[in-house]
Parts: structure tokens; sequence; C-alpha cells
């Protein structure tokens, strides 16, 4: 049994236990994250559940087992030896004879002085955890889990009850300080998460006044050579990359004689504290966290990453250093475990969770020559624009591609044809942003805003940048184009930004490689992750099955007057074509492409592992045949198909058609034809709500048939399906629930349905029923859809819910997040609104629209809104 296993079996029986500790406003913090109804159900009000477990364990560790270093958790929790030097790595029989003739210490002591004995058994990262003089432990969560809350969340509890607790218990010291510190600006970037936490979330009212009243946040700045807080001040933040305060080797000044100039060897350097870090050393009762922890580890590994240790090293000497908080996506260093993780939450349960997105049987490897990497990276935006270029988040960010370069000079070279490849997709090409070394200032302030759902950026090319602290969930696939260094897990770092998830989103990622790449990600996935993740992209969402069954098949049908748009060619179409078949098309050469899963294979020890055939794809001329070609082009124009098909033949005889024809024939289609004209015609329909037919015929026990349907649903929305048992004795009327259970997405849609049903139920003379119709899209199943068009194309749409009231009104209602208010396509004045406030005119009177903007709950003022709509004519 790991560390980490044993600790979560005592934090376990600690919650059940109700938190108890000598810190009574302790327990109050921790129940706090979770908010519960008058039936005793309950759902967290913030923390996703592996922050909230990582949180627990952190504080069970400071208040129960009293802040122990790691050697003395050890032995806390494995009192029997064995047992013990199984967990801590020193199981072998030669270890267990040492502590025969030297006992258990005495190994220990071994472990931290004798420098050949740790090479002989590879006990370098060990020796790390053993030689520490302060308390430090290891929070290992998979990226996407959210460290950086999870950071904000220990230091608020922290500051809390430090100013809550007037006498804490003599060998309890809070943290009243805290440094934050990770490697690069990358990650930096990412930690200014910390300013916008909502700690009212984190805390109750009675702490988080006091707290918010003496929080200081200072982030550090790049043109100040010290820090502004002040020396013996308590409840500091400060934020800073782990280059701005760690030890500085100072080079010796020496005197220009020609002894120097012929000394090639390198001057001994003095290393001293720079004044940021006096200036944190200055600061009382510190606490230390540092964002990606692998990189503090190096104890006779990396000169760089020795020193990252040795400041840290330099504050528990230099002030009462309470603790140390690491935080790393990963529990090993080079292959080895890091045996002072407390806590390890990994990728498969984050993908299993749904905080991850799934990449299964996604990732694709190609085979090609070097000099067909422009053909890889046309072929990969082209797939990737077809895949996912109508795909946003739920708060309107559009799904973006990331293409790394290994040198700026590759990206220079292959950015015209991502340009081609984006211009034949019909964008712009400013929907292409590049980052790297050379890049100006706009750039790097426009990747730094990809997270902005107003972003216009769909396609980003990046040279080493981009990768360990990158949080970019509209992030949708990666691609490597030639091959990229190995170092520092690059390659792994690089194809695994895409899996950052939010709540929501249900499609998958996707991660272009060529085989080169593949290698590299194959051996990374090894190193960093061990045997323990073998089955990691074939790791799904959790999602739970159930049946959806019809309660009311006889509802009354939506009558309304719709538009219907009509586009008519100035010109009668020709009885005759004449197409020229251009010239100049190469010969196309052959790429291949492989779809790879992780898996360990027994044979090979690899843990990437090929499903299926390899795919040749003909990379330079795609074709179609003449008939194909003709339909396409008919259906376009609206022409005679075999008017077309007869001048292609007349064209191009027994050949087929390349794909890059099609544009030039359809321009000579479209000057022997009219501009078209559009015209608006209206057309009287009925909208069934539901069609029986539609679903599954079933016989019960009882001898009647009923109407069902199987659903699935992410397991983490199970507290957003139910049925009308929920609202027993509120809804006499027996409004709704036309079928059972109903499925919401959101909070903000249960939330407003259940506010409406009770508010409805006081109005029965005025209100006939309201449903939810948001889950249920399936022309098979409802014909209660609209069209709204886009990027030429037409797009059906189905509002939330329908409330009907008497004299045949109905008010359509959608609930959108209030990120999406400005979206183009979703916002208050987007397509979508457009084409539904288009419906309403056309009815005036009976059809009305409503947006309603929700994050949490439904805004009391959008209630009020559906009870005027039932109580009279008078628009809500």
């Amino acid at each position: 049994m790991d560390l980490h296993e044993a600790l979560a079996a005592k934090v376990d029986a600690w919650r059940d236990a109700g938190y108890p500790s000598d810190v009574p406003a302790l327990a109050e913090i921790l129940e706090f994250a979770t908010e519960g109804d008058d039936d005793g159900r309950g759902h967290l009000r913030f923390l996703r559940a592996a922050q909230l477990r990582a949180l627990e364990t952190y504080w069970y560790l400071r208040v129960v087992e009293r802040t122990p270093s790691i050697p003395d958790l050890y032995k806390s929790l494995f009192p029997v030896g064995s047992e013990r030097l199984a967990a801590i790595g020193l199981g072998a029989s030669e270890f267990m004879a040492l502590v025969v003739d030297d006992g258990y210490d005495g190994l220990l002591t071994r472990i931290r002085t004798d420098d050949a004995f740790v090479r002989a058994h590879k006990l370098g990262v060990l020796r790390e955890t053993l030689s520490l003089d302060y308390p430090s432990y290891i929070l290992a969560l998979a990226m996407g889990a959210g460290k950086t809350v999870l950071i904000g969340a220990i230091v608020a509890s922290e500051f809390a009850l430090a100013l809550d607790t007037a006498e804490p218990p003599q060998d309890l010291q809070f943290i009243e300080n805290a440094l934050v510190f990770a490697p690069g600006t990358t990650i930096i970037e990412s930690l200014r998460e910390l300013s916008t936490i909502p700690f009212g979330k984190l805390l109750p009212p009675r702490l988080l006044g006091p707290f918010e009243a003496s929080l200081k946040v200072t982030f550090t700045r790049d043109d100040e050579r010290g820090i502004p807080v002040v020396a013996g001040s308590r409840f500091n933040l400060v934020v800073t990359n782990t280059e701005k305060i760690r030890i500085q080797a100072i080079p010796r000044r020496r005197q220009l004689t020609l002894a120097s100039l012929l000394d090639m060897r390198d001057d001994e350097a003095t290393e001293r504290a720079n004044l940021r870090l006096e200036a944190i050393a200055a600061l009382p009762h510190l606490g230390v966290f540092s964002d990606e922890a692998h990189h503090t580890y190096g104890q006779n590994l990396e000169t760089q990453l020795k020193r990252v240790r040795q400041t840290v090293d330099y504050l528990g000497k230099a002030t009462n250093l309470v603790a140390v908080v690491n935080t790393t996506g990963t529990p090993y260093f080079e292959r080895q475990p890091l045996r002072d993780v407390v806590v390890w939450y990994g990728l498969r349960q984050g993908i299993r969770d749904g905080i991850l997105k799934e990449v299964a049987n996604n990732i694709q490897s190609f085979a090609f020559e070097a000099e067909q990497a422009d053909e890889f990276v046309s072929h990969v935006v082209t797939d990737f624009l077809a895949e996912y270029g109508d795909h946003a988040l739920p708060d309107g960010a559009p799904a973006k591609l990331a293409i790394y370069f290994p040198q700026v000079d590759d990206l220079e070279e292959l950015r015209p044809h991502v340009e081609l490849a984006v211009a034949k997709a019909g964008l712009s090409p400013t929907v292409i942003l590049q980052n790297h070394s050379r890049s100006s200032v706009d750039e790097v302030d426009a990747f730094n805003r990809l997270n902005d759902p107003t972003s216009e950026h769909r396609v980003i090319l990046l040279v080493n940048k981009g990768t360990e602290g990158w949080n970019c969930p509209s992030l949708f696939a990666t691609a490597l184009a030639r091959k990229l260094r190995t170092s520092n897990n690059f390659v792994l770092q690089a194809a695994s930004r895409c899996l950052r998830q939010v709540p929501g989103n249900d499609r998958s990622a996707r991660i272009y490689l060529s085989d080169a790449n593949r290698n590299a990600l194959d051996k990374q996935l090894q190193d960093t992750y061990n045997e323990s993740l073998s089955a990691l992209l074939l790791q799904r969402r959790a999602t739970t099955p159930n049946v959806i069954r019809l309660r009311k098949s006889d509802l009354p049908p939506i009558r309304l007057r719709r538009p219907r748009r009509v586009l008519t060619r100035e010109t009668a179409a020709p009885t005759r074509i004449a197409f020229t078949r251009p010239t100049g098309i190469e010969t196309a050469r052959l790429m291949t492409r492989t779809t790879y899963g992780v898996g360990l294979a027994n044979a090979t020890r690899r843990m990437l592992t090929a499903l299926g055939d390899t795919i040749e794809i003909e990379t330079s001329l795609d074709t179609v045949d003449t008939y194909t070609a003709a339909m396409t082009l008919a259906t376009t124009y609206r022409l005679d198909a075999w008017t077309v098909l007869d001048a292609l033949r007349a064209a191009y005889g027994s050949d087929d058609v390349p794909v890059a024809h099609l544009e030039p024939l359809a321009e000579t289609l479209e000057a022997s034809l009219g501009r078209l004209v559009e015209t608006t015609t209206y057309e009287d329909v009925e909208l069934a709500i539901a069609k029986p037919e539609g679903f599954d015929a079933v016989t019960l026990a009882d001898g009647t048939v009923a109407r069902q349907a199987d659903i699935s649903y992410p397991a983490d929305r199970a507290h957003l399906v139910f049925g009308p048992d929920r609202l027993v004795g509120e809804n006499p009327a027996g409004y709704g629930f036309h079928y059972t259970p109903y499925n919401f997405d959101s909070s903000p849609e249960a939330d407003f349905y259940e506010k409406v049903l009770r508010a409805l139920n006081l109005h029965p003379d005025e209100v006939r029923d309201i449903y939810f119709t948001g889950a249920i899209t399936d022309p098979g199943k409802t014909d209660l859809a609209f069209t709204y068009r886009r990027d030429g194309r037409d797009h059906r749409y189905t509002p939330d819910f329908v409330v009907h009231a008497q004299g045949d009104r109905w008010l359509l209602v959608e609930i959108k997040m209030t990120a999406r208010r400005q979206d183009a396509v979703e916002g208050e004045a987007g397509i979508k609104a457009t084409a539904l406030r288009a419906i309403a005119d056309a009815n005036p009177g009976r059809i009305f629209y409503r947006m309603v903007f929700a994050d949490t709950v439904a805004p009391a003022p959008e209630i009020a809104r559906v009870q005027v709509f039932v109580d009279g004519p008078a628009a809500p």
C-alpha cells in the first residue's frame, strides 16, 4: 500500500466522524464545501471532489497528525517495519537485511549520507524526501483538476483560521503568509487565477469578511528588484515564478590579466539570496506552495533544479517555515515514484470524472518523409476544421488547434501551408496566431487571451510555448510537426495540452503525431506515469444509463406560422453547359495514418498500441468521380444533374475530377447564372412536442404498453436527473414531466424548472402545462425544432422549455450561461435568438420567446416574467 492510499482510509474515517479536532472552525470550513437541500441531498458548492479530498487530506495532516515530516508520517501510518519499508520503496531483501543490522533509522541515515549507496540503488529521489528539515507534502493531481484553486483554498482556510483562533494549540501554528511559485512564465500566468477565486464559495460568511479585509495579494514584476511587502506583516500572498526568487549564482569579478584571459575554466560562483528572497524570508509563519513540484526535485541532479530546492531550504532556515505544499500532475520523477505524495488523482480518474476530455482511440500517427511536412500540416488543419470547425465550449469559445514546431524557421516555412488550408475551409488567415521567442507583444497578449470566448484565433502555431501550465480548455487538438526535442517530457506536455475539460462539453480531443514523435510520446508516457496508467487513453468519462418513459402522450401541438427562406435565380438554368478542364495538377504523394490507443503490450512493452489498419492518405490530389461532382454542383446551383454530368464527362472523359477543380468549375456555373434573389414566404405548421411512435414500445407487467427510450448521462450530472416524485406536494396541478425522469443539462435549467413549476401551481386557471424540451432533439421523437442559418448552412435548434398558457399561447424559454450573453450565435442578439424572435413576430400574441442567462440559479426576475406571461396577453 502506498502512502496516499493509507492516508485516504484515515481521511475517510475522519470525514465520517465530522472532522473532529481542537480547531472547531475547521469543520465549519470543510462542511461549507458541500451545500444540501432540506431533503438531505447535497452537492459540492464550488470545489471539485478531487480538490475537496486533497483539502481534507491536507488538514488531516495538519490538525490530526500535527504536520509531521514524511519519515515520521510513514512511522505513524505503517507501524509494522516490513510494511513501512515496502511503502517507502525499500521492500527488497537487501534492504531488509540492512534493517536487521542497522535498524530502520540506521538505513535512513545511510540513504541520507552514503552517495555511493544511493547511486547504486537509484535512491536519489527518496534521499530528497528523507533529507528535508521541514514538513513537505506533494498533492499529485492531474492537469485540469484545479491545482491553482486548491492552493487558494488551502491559503484561504489557513489565513481564516489564523484570524479566527485567538489561542491556537501550542503544537499547531497556522500559516499567516504564503509564497506561491512555479517555474517559467506560462505557469505564472495560470497562477493569476488566484486573484479571481470566489472566496465566498470557500469560506463561511462569518470567516469571509475578516479574511478579505486582511488578504494582500502581490504578483512580482520584472521591473522591481524587491517585493513590496512589509517585514513582519501578516496575511501576504506572494505569487512569483521560480527564476525571480531562487538563489542566484554571482560570478566573482576578476582583473583583466594575461592569466585570467588564458584561464578557460569557469569561475567558482558564490550563492546568495536576492532581494526578493530576503523580503519573503522576513515574513513570519510562512507557507510555501510550489506548483509543478517535480521541478523542485533534483538533489545531485540538475544544477538549476538543485537551486530551487536550495531556495526552499534557505527559507526553512531563515524564517519559521510552517509547511511546504507541492502540487504536480505526476507522482513520478524519472520513473521513480515520489514517496512524499499524500494525494494522487491521475489522468485516468480525471477522464472518468469528466474533468479531462476523452481521447480514447483518437491518437493519429502519420508516416511521411521529412519534405512532406507541408502535406502533414495541411491535412491536420483540414481534418481539424472539418471535425471541430463548428464546435464551441458552452461559454462560446470556439474549438482550437495547436501545432508545435521544433524551431521558428520550421514554423515560418510551414505557415503558408497552414494559411492555405485555413483559406480552403473558408476562414480568414486572422484565425492563425503564433507564439515563440520572437513574437510581438500583441501576439503574446493574444495568446494570453485565448480563453476569452471572443478570441478569434482557431489555429495556434507554437515553438517552445504552450506546454506545462498552459490552461486552454477550448484547445481540442494538438499536432506535433516534425520531430520535437524529447527533454523535460516536452512531447507529452505538448500532446496532452488538449485534454483540459469544462462542464457541458462532451466532445473528445484529438492528437496528431509524426511517427518520430509517437515513439517519444510512448516513452514519456512510461517514464511519467509508469504502468499504473496503462489504460489511460482507453478510459472514458463515467456515464450512467437510464430509461425515460412517456407519461403524457396526447399533448396538444404548437400551431404556428413560420417564415421560410426561398432563393431564386435571376436567370433561368442553362440547357447546355461547357466546362474547360484546368491543367497543372501534380501527382499525389502518399502519407499514411495509424490510430493509436494506450494499453500495455506485453510482447513489446510499449504503451501506445495500433488500432486497426494503417490508412494511406493522398496528400496532394483528392478526386471524386464525375457523377459525385455533378451531383455536388447540381445540388448547389439547383441545376439538372444530367446536364452537369454531360458537361463534366465531355471535359474529363473517364477520369475522376480533382477536388481542387470544383471551385473553378463552380465559378464557371456562377458566371452563367444570374445572382440569387432571396424572398420570404410563410407556412402554417403543427409541431408535436412528443411523437410517441418515435419511442420504443414495451409491455409492462400489468399488460399496458409504454413508450420509452434509453439515455445516458455523465455520472457527475446524476443530481440533475429526476422525476415528479422530487416535487411531491409542490405540484398539485400535475404540471410537467411529460416524460420521466427529466434529464437536465445544467443546474440553472433544473433550478428554473422547479421554481417555475411551483409558481405555476399558484395560477392553475391560467396554465395548461410546462415541458422541458431541451434534452430530446431527435426528429423521430419531436417536431419541436427551429432552423437558423450559420456559415451558409441550416442548423436545428430546440428551446429548453415550453410553457403553454390558456388561449393557446406559448412561451419558449432558453437557458444560457452568462458568459454567452454577447456570443454571436448563442447570445442575446445572436443568430439563434434572432431566428426565434422572427417566429414570435410572425405569431403576434400567441408565440413568445425568452432567453435566460444564469450560471448557478435562475434569477427571480425571470420567474416573475413567466408569471406575467401566464397572467395575460402581454409579452413577458
